[in-house]
């Protein structure tokens, strides 16, 4: 225990944290080290929804499919990988990357750190007061001091399909967790979710349809990021349907080991599958945490600032990080949130100077101007910062700058037949890069290059003399450049 007091049968600390993710694990630690007491308080799994039910199982299922599929583009190995997944031991990797659903790692590191832990369904109680209800029904009272920090997630959006209810849908935790391969998935949606478990399931053998109602994939990134995703999903053998929303579900009961559900679609087609999975978006879960008792509507997305205060509640003791904010829904951004509050908030209890600032040490600049985020596809997408589609959305004038990455050395060595693009956004005015999306096989470790250019506003003439080791899939940066250069006769001095 990190010395709180007790007044009353209420347990004082400086800090209450109200969820045990990632992000909740981050401002917990941060605080603690800035010398404040800290508990956090969680109802299920210590590491959250990223640890069990998202991050880590998705992407321990889907590496061995982008290591096959980069595999099969190297000479002298194609032989070798050319044979079916071991499904056995793809899902047996996933079980020991999600912990098998066992937290005590994560409990151990939380006393390593001096951090107290309350095991129960926290709710606010008024102002800088929590209660839990303990899974022995038992009530623990806390108080805060200084600030209560709720980072609670999201929970899966699911839309009003009559027969839903009695459909057993999979939702993302389903997806991520399921001990067997269906013989047929429907996986609703065309985002990120969907495309990468609709990448893992149709390799370890199901056969998925994709029933998206859009008439494209990936709708926030770069048109041509979604139409390779699209054309990887079909040479898999995924079946793509566009302009298909789901009008009725039914379980039918089979006459095997399961049973299937019948899927009506908008275009009165009629198709059927083991399972679906709606991957349809998100939800705050403030639905149950005691917003009503600090004058807040339950359910509600959580409006903070930059320093993640939550600004309908007066005096400045609730902050909300992750999810439940609703600025940037992924893991990593929750936890820069995390480390910023955490700043904050420890500023704050020792009467220091808050440099709020855009990019001070005080402010979440990064959610609006630099946001990172991988696609784990076949191609992989990664991308950070502005999209053409959000600078004409928004009317804010840049120069695009295209590059067909087949024309880098890195991009040949890497395999044959390498198909890939990039895209650079750059500020015409002030000759910074606001914007990068890559698209092919390995560029997910080339988008913390783009988020320096992007976060650091390094000028371009700066960038000419960061050297891309040659041959490398990074020398990319350098044919951006040159290209932009081509096209603006003295936009450099290089």
């Amino acid at each position: 225990m990190n010395e709180a007091t007790t007044d009353g049968g209420v347990r004082e600390y400086d800090v209450v944290v109200v969820g045990g993710g990632p992000v909740g694990e981050n401002v917990a630690e941060r605080v603690r080290s800035a010398g404040l007491t800290a508990v956090i308080v969680e109802r299920a799994l210590l590491g959250g929804e990223c640890s069990y039910w998202a991050c880590e199982p998705s992407k321990a299922l889907l590496r061995p499919v982008l290591a096959r599929a980069d595999a099969l583009r190297v000479p002298g190995l194609r032989r070798v990988v050319a044979g079916p997944l071991d499904v056995d031991a793809v899902l047996a990797h996933r079980d020991a990357m999600a912990f098998h659903w066992n937290d005590d790692g994560q409990a151990d590191w939380l006393d390593s750190v001096s951090v107290d832990l309350v095991r129960g369904h926290g709710r606010l109680d008024g102002p800088r007061r929590v209660t839990v209800t303990t899974p022995e029904g038992d009530t623990v009272r806390l108080a805060a001091r200084h600030a209560v920090v709720l980072g609670t997630g999201s929970v899966p959006s699911l839309p009003p399909v009559p027969g839903l209810d009695r459909a057993r849908p999979w939702t993302s935790r389903e997806a991520t967790s399921a001990r067997r391969v269906p013989g047929s998935l429907a996986v609703v949606g065309g985002g990120v979710v969907a495309v990468e478990m609709a990448t893992a399931w149709q390799a370890l053998g199901s056969r998925v349809t994709l029933l998206v109602v859009e008439d494209h994939l990936l709708g926030r990134m770069e048109p041509f990021a979604g139409e390779m995703v699209e054309d990887g999903l079909r040479e898999a053998g995924v079946d793509i349907r566009f302009g298909a929303a789901v009008e009725s579900l039914r379980r039918e009961d089979g006459t095997g080991t399961h049973d299937t559900v019948r899927i009506t679609l908008s275009t009165g087609e009629e198709l059927t599958a083991d399972e679906i999975l709606f991957a349809t978006g998100r939800t705050p879960r403030t639905r149950d945490v005691g917003l009503d008792t600090v004058g807040l509507t339950p359910g509600d997305r959580l409006a903070v600032d930059d320093t993640y205060q939550v600004t309908a509640v007066r005096d400045g003791w609730l902050y909300a990080v992750g999810d439940v904010n609703g600025r940037a829904l992924l893991t990593h951004q929750g936890k820069y949130q995390a480390r910023i509050a955490g700043a904050v908030i420890a500023a704050r209890a020792g009467g220091r100077p808050v440099d709020d600032a855009p990019w001070g040490a005080h402010a979440g600049t990064a959610d609006t101007a630099a946001v990172p985020q991988v696609v784990f596809g076949v191609p992989e997408v990664a991308a950070v910062g502005l999209t053409t589609v959000e600078a004409e959305r928004t009317g804010r004038r840049v120069d695009v700058v295209d590059h067909d990455m087949r024309g880098v050395a890195g991009a040949h060595q890497y395999g044959e037949d390498y198909r890939g693009r990039a895209r650079m956004l750059v500020d015409p005015d002030r000759g910074t890069v606001v914007g990068v999306t890559f698209a092919g096989p390995g560029v997910a470790e080339l988008v913390h290059s783009a988020t320096f250019a992007v976060a650091g506003e390094i000028p371009l003439e700066r960038l000419w003399h960061a050297v891309p080791a040659f041959p490398t899939i990074g020398e990319v940066w350098l044919r951006l450049l040159e290209t932009y250069r081509d096209r603006r006769p003295g936009a450099s001095p290089v």
